[in-house]
This record gives structure tokens, C-alpha cells and sequence, in this order.
């Protein structure tokens, strides 16, 4: 715990606006930061909790605990809606409350022996939890944030944000996510071809975070939504993803998790019959409310059409931060395929942008660094809030980075 005593990146920025706010009480912050959904989730899906909700206030339609894996009906329009064609069975599913907490979960199965590999930049959570569970080897923090066994991939520009794995050393799990948080770049076809060839030589197991895969809108041949669209995958890689950022279920917490029963331990052993055991020791399963949600989001053409719709806005307001900073002649990534715009700011420290961007517009981005070392020298912008302050945010920086 002492080596996350710089705290985590979001709490820090929570920090940091609060004090900015008691230096400038009537400013009207824009927050373009973390990534927390702000359209209202479609009434489609809240009716449906509403009943159940309140049909668990009769002898008749009150349920206590459920399974530890979660409902079979949702477990199955998973492996049915999301994962059409590519062999998911329900009972590789697992529903969690999040992502995030999946990645600790799936951390408490590795264990402190282990070795990983992440990219750089990436969402900080994969490295936190590492460290938490002792990943470190018991080496200090080195120079430039990094861990002793942990890997970090360098995903750049210079190398269209996918690592030259050639020059990667052996570990023994890869945290894949992609599209990208925070970069936004979507891995192709190829690429994801390429990864899983790694993960089988050298018998790694790739743990792939798809929370984003809604928003990818390239040709779905080009760029796939999960990495079992990729012969093999099934034998190493573990999914993860969430309702969160398609649904807008960032507070109501639900997500999942797939492992095939073709991924096996050296000594052939499942890793999903050792995930299950941890699932049911950690966790008595998501809420039942937020489980008939998802099933709303999925059963039905009509929930299906409705988080679209709320997916759409926030590309929308995506396009918008794109055009403004290409306006302003800087470099620019993400937003074709993710709700982040990657912005950089050559020569310059991404805390001091972040800062000077707060302290002029009153506009909350991320410093890059936040998100690794790879990360310095940019900001992420979010696209999750309304059309009328993501433009009102963008006069705002134009008019300050002009």
C-alpha cells in the first residue's frame, strides 16, 4: 500500500477540483475528466427495474440470493447478443458489479507470483491492483512510475498504439484493452491476431477489456468488438466488460466476465473452474435489480435501439472535441472509435497542462501521465457529458489555447 501513496488518478483529481472550486466559487467547472456517464439511462431499462424492484415487496416476486455467476437468462442474452457466432456459451459468462472489480477478482486468482504486461498508457487499475497483491516482486518504484515484473508495452503514436511485441519479454497475463483507455485507438483484426499468437507461444493468458467495444464504428472486419472474433482466442484470453459506458450503468454497477473452458492451465486444469471458486468465496453475485437492467439492454430490439441512441450522443460530442482541438492545430487522437480524445502537448509536463487548463477555462481534462508513463505530454478528454457544456467547454479552450 505504501508504494500507492501518490493515491489513485481520479481521487486526486476529485482533490484538485474541490480546491480549485474554493478558489473560484462562481466558476462553472465543465468536467471533461473521468470517464462517468451523464445521459439518463432509457426508460426502457428503468421501468423494468422498477417493476422488479417493487415486485420484491411482495411474498410472490421477492428473491434473496441468486447465483454466485448471475442469472442464466442474462447470462445467456450475453453470449447470444453480444458474442453472436463465436461459440460464448452461457456458462462461460459471469456477471459481476463492474469491470474493475473483475480486474481484482481476476487479480486475487493470479496471485503475487505472477508476471504482467500492460500498455502504456492504459487504465491504472490493471497496474494498482497488480501492486495491491504484491506484484511488484518487492522492488521499489523505479524511475518514471514503473514496477519491477511489470511489463509495460509502449503504445504510441510512432507505433500506431500497438506494441512492437517482439521486443516484449515473456509474462505470464497481458491486460489487453481495447478500444483503448485512454488513448482510443481500436486494435485491428491483424493486430489482435498478433496477440493472441504471442499469448499461445508463449503461454500467457491475455486478460482483453472490451468496456468500450460499443463505440467502435470502423468496419467491424477491420476492428472487432471482442477478441474471440480472432481463431484461438478461446484457448487464451479472458473478456472483460461492463454496462457502464453503453448503458450508463457507471453507479447501478454491472459487467461480466467470459472464460471459455478451452483456457487451461499449464497442468491442464480450467482456469474458469478457479475462477468460479474465487467468484463464490468473494462475492455473493450482482444485484438482481441491476441484473434485470441489463437484460432489458439486450432481450429486446428496443432496448438494443436505446442504448445505441445514448452511445450515439456521446460520439457526437466526441466529434466536436476532435474538430476543436484539430482547429487549434494539435495533435489529436481517439474519437473515432472511443468516447476519449488523446490529445498531446509536445515539450510540455501533462499535470502542468492539466493544471493550467483547470486554473484558465475551469475545464476538467486527465494528465496522461496518469495513465503511465507513455502517457506524459498528453491530456484525455472525455466526451461523457451534455452537448451544451462540451461545447460551451470547447469556447472555452479555444479561446484560451487560440
Amino acid at each position: 500500500m505504501e508504494k500507492l501513496r501518490n493515491g489513485y488518478l481520479f481521487p486526486e483529481i476529485s482533490m484538485r477540483r474541490e480546491a480549485h472550486q474554493k478558489k473560484y466559487p462562481d466558476a462553472k467547472v465543465i468536467s471533461l475528466g473521468i470517464g462517468d456517464t451523464t445521459e439518463p439511462i432509457p426508460s426502457i431499462i428503468t421501468s423494468a427495474m422498477s417493476e422488479y424492484a417493487l415486485g420484491l415487496s411482495t411474498p410472490e416476486g421477492y428473491q434473496g440470493y441468486g447465483p454466485e455467476q448471475g442469472q442464466k437468462s442474462l447470462r445467456k442474452a450475453i453470449a447470444e447478443k453480444v458474442y453472436p457466432n463465436m461459440g460464448i456459451r452461457d456458462t462461460e459468462v459471469f456477471i459481476s458489479d463492474g469491470a474493475q472489480c473483475d480486474i481484482a477478482r481476476l487479480q486475487m486468482l493470479f496471485g503475487r507470483d505472477v508476471t504482467i504486461a500492460v500498455q502504456d498508457p492504459t487504465f491504472p487499475g490493471y497496474v494498482d491492483s497488480g501492486v495491491i497483491m504484491g506484484q511488484t516482486g518487492g522492488a521499489d518504484e523505479s524511475s518514471g512510475g514503473r514496477y519491477s515484473r511489470i511489463e509495460y508495452m509502449r503504445c504510441a503514436p510512432e507505433n500506431a498504439f500497438f506494441p512492437d511485441l517482439a521486443t516484449v519479454p515473456r509474462t505470464d497475463v497481458i491486460f489487453f484493452c481495447s478500444p483503448n483507455n485512454p488513448t482510443g485507438h481500436a486494435a485491428s483484426r491483424e493486430q489482435l491476431r498478433q496477440l493472441v499468437d504471442f499469448a499461445r507461444g508463449n503461454g500467457s493468458i491475455v486478460v482483453f477489456d472490451s468496456a468500450y467495444a460499443s463505440y467502435v464504428s470502423a468496419d467491424g472486419d477491420k476492428k472487432p468488438r471482442s477478441i474471440y472474433e480472432v481463431p484461438g482466442a478461446r484457448e487464451v484470453a479472458i473478456e472483460i466488460s461492463s454496462f457502464s459506458k453503453f448503458a450508463g450503468f457507471t453507479g447501478v454497477r454491472l459487467g461480466w466476465a467470459v472464460v471459455p473452458d478451452e483456457l487451461l492451465y499449464a497442468d491442464g486444469t480450467r482456469v474458469a473452474r478457479d475462477f468460479d471458486r474465487v467468484v463464490c468465496t468473494s462475492f455473493n453475485g450482482a444485484s438482481s435489480v441491476a441484473q434485470v437492467g441489463g437484460l432489458a439492454c439486450l432481450a429486446t430490439e428496443e432496448g438494443r435501439d436505446a442504448v445505441r441512441r445514448v452511445v450515439g450522443k456521446y460520439k457526437d460530442n466526441t466529434r466536436v472535441l476532435v474538430d476543436t482541438f484539430r482547429a487549434l492545430g494539435k495533435e489529436v487522437y481517439g474519437g473515432d472509435d472511443s468516447p476519449y480524445v488523446w490529445v498531446r502537448f509536445p515539450g510540455q509536463r501533462s499535470w502542468e497542462v492539466f493544471a493550467e487548463i483547470l486554473e484558465k477555462t475551469h475545464v476538467i481534462t486527465v494528465p496522461g501521465s496518469g495513465f503511465g508513463p507513455g502517457g506524459e505530454g498528453f491530456i484525455r478528454v472525455s466526451a461523457f457529458n451534455s452537448r451544451e457544456r462540451v461545447v460551451e467547454a470547447c469556447a472555452r479552450l479555444t479561446s484560451f489555447l487560440a
